[in-house]
């Protein structure tokens, strides 16, 4: 193999990894993606009745969304959400689901943070939603349901420039009344709810504003 020969491989090796690293900066810019994640969630105590306690760390959180960009930065998603928590030893035994509904804008300033590695990207996302929460057993009586305002910060790390693995961590911010009777809110929940997933975004189209 002659230098030129050698020089010439050389640019070519180069040049396929500068085009797949611009590939996995870009993944955020598929138009239409799916999100599947599975985490825990916690409950803020305020939102039970007195002698109903849940523990502060619960297992399952399960997060499904659909998500379009409008342009390479904005975008929006409708997703929802399924929770389920338990009461501690301390507590009157039950066990409550928390489901939720929600349309959020989406906002990724990935190709602004020029700071972060190649495959990194973050992703924020708020927007209102509707609760339901729905007391397991004897308490299955105690539905209850409310508006809500979800917002949360995302961790992507790109796998290829259709798919990345990530982190969400969200907060949901519940409008509730009291409860009036008190005996209303037996297994049931009024209040805020923190989340933490991990999960897989997939693209279901091309990459729509990757230039």
């Amino acid at each position: 193999m002659t230098s030129n020969q050698r020089f010439q491989k050389w640019v070519l090796v180069v040049l396929i990894c500068l085009c797949s690293e611009f590939g996995f900066a870009q993944r955020i810019a598929n138009q239409w993606k799916a999100q599947v994640a599975l985490g825990v969630n916690s409950p803020s105590q305020s939102g039970f009745v007195e002698g109903f306690e849940a523990k502060s760390v619960n297992f399952p959180t399960v997060n499904l969304g659909i998500q379009y960009m409008f342009k390479r930065q904005l975008g929006g998603k409708l997703d929802f959400g399924f929770n389920r928590f338990s009461s501690t030893d301390n507590s009157v035994e039950f066990k409550t689901n928390y489901s939720r509904i929600n349309a959020q804008l989406v906002y990724d300033p990935t190709t602004s943070l020029s700071f972060l590695p190649v495959r990194l990207g973050v992703v924020a996302h708020a927007g209102p939603g509707y609760s339901i929460i729905k007391p397991l057993g004897e308490f299955r009586d105690n539905n209850l349901s409310f508006l809500n305002v979800m917002g949360g910060a995302e961790f992507h790390y790109g796998l290829s420039e259709r798919a990345s693995i990530y982190t969400d961590v969200s907060y949901i911010m519940g409008f509730a009344k009291d409860f009036d009777p008190e005996i209303e809110g037996f297994g049931a929940f009024n209040g805020n709810l923190l989340t933490i997933t991990f999960g897989i975004t997939f693209s279901l189209t091309g990459c729509e504003y990757c230039n």
